[in-house]
């Protein structure tokens, strides 16, 4: 979750700026609604915006809000975004799934501003996000890092058969106990149900451990991110809602406890590792549950030059249907996910109001 500081100075806007394109995994993407480059700055009843904007931040001490997206959108009192002159989305891929969407339509609509900049940060950008975006965007510019949509290629990435979901227990104490892994390690769970069990059972076993998850107040998610990056805590648990914003520079080992739904979820899983130039190691577990999504995660492994057998790479996707009440893989929750034409159809409707 972000907090509601408000920071006052243009430094730290211009490091927000740079954490959250440095911050991301191999493929990072942002989009403007002004074109940049040499000579071809654009141009709007002869002023350059790009220019103007920097100007403007770099003469003044501006405030910067750090909001989520529900809480901007229904803030008391209400926050006035018409001199609003840079709108940064960090993770926009999510914020332009179904459950954000009317939030971030409503930011979008509030700044007015005619020098306005927005910009769209996202390791994954999925071409049908990539789509919706453009409907709010005026002739955006495209800026790739790495490959498009593949996992970082600094992180040593490899899968583990275990079986069934009893085996994920047996093989994360084989992991942690053989030393295979080098903490600081971060692990990934589909719900915070699964976080609460994994960390009771690793508490048990003497493991410096701590979760993550939307139950605990915001004090004691504080305290185990700062355990975390200090080093009291080695192994930290978390879900993929509450994980996947997080920025641990010295994450050194990741491992998918539970099978990622998607490549997204996946590529974003294991880039919490391998930042900023250092190298890692991804570990997925997979189950006999997880055999048809399995071709895949085993794409990208390879991809990452990780070893992958041929029959993993020659097996027929199914896609998951995600619905809430539906249990899959040990009586994990699925998030709900309908018709994709006609959620598509929706999200447009929505974002041209």
């Amino acid at each position: 979750e972000e907090s509601n500081e408000e920071e006052e100075s243009d430094e730290e806007e211009e490091g927000k700026e740079e954490d959250s394109d440095s911050g991301n995994d191999d493929s990072s993407t942002e989009m403007s609604p002004k074109k940049s480059g040499k000579g071809s700055d654009k141009k709007v009843k002869g002023k350059n915006i790009a220019l103007e904007s920097q100007t403007a931040l770099k003469n003044s001490k501006k405030k910067v809000p750090v909001e989520n997206a529900t809480s901007l959108s229904h803030s008391k009192p209400r926050i006035d975004l018409n001199h609003t002159r840079f709108l940064v989305l960090d993770e926009a891929d999510k914020l332009f799934e179904f459950g954000f969407l009317t939030q971030i339509d409503a930011i979008f609509a509030a700044a007015t501003h005619p020098l306005l900049c927005k910009a769209l940060f996202s390791a994954t950008l999925p071409e049908n996000v990539e789509t919706l975006a453009r409907n709010v965007l005026k002739e955006p510019l495209r800026m790739i890092v790495g490959l498009r949509n593949t996992a970082v290629g600094s992180v040593r990435q490899r899968l583990v058969f275990v079986g069934k979901d009893a085996g994920k227990r047996l093989a994360m104490r084989q992991l942690l106990s053989t030393g295979s892994l080098k903490p600081p390690v971060l692990v990934f769970v589909s719900t915070k149900d699964r976080a609460k069990i994994l960390h009771r059972e690793l508490m048990y076993d003497g493991v410096h451990v701590d979760s993550i998850h939307a139950d605990q107040p915001a004090a004691a998610r504080a305290a185990a991110v700062d355990n975390f990056r200090s080093g009291r805590t080695w192994v930290l648990i978390a879900t993929d809602l509450l994980g996947r914003g997080m920025d641990f520079l010295g994450v050194n080992s990741v491992v998918n406890y539970d099978f990622p739904h998607s490549t997204q979820d996946y590529i974003h899983r294991v880039g919490r590792a391998g930042r900023a130039g250092r190298t890692g190691e991804a570990v997925t577990f997979f189950t006999e549950a997880d055999k048809g999504q399995l071709r895949p995660i085993a794409s990208q492994v390879k991809m990452a030059g990780g070893e992958v057998p041929e029959w993993m790479l020659a097996l027929r996707h199914e896609r998951r249907h995600r619905r809430h009440g539906h249990k899959e893989r040990g009586g994990a929750d699925s998030e709900e996910a309908g018709d994709d034409e006609d959620e598509e159809a929706e999200l447009r409707a929505l974002l041209k109001g």
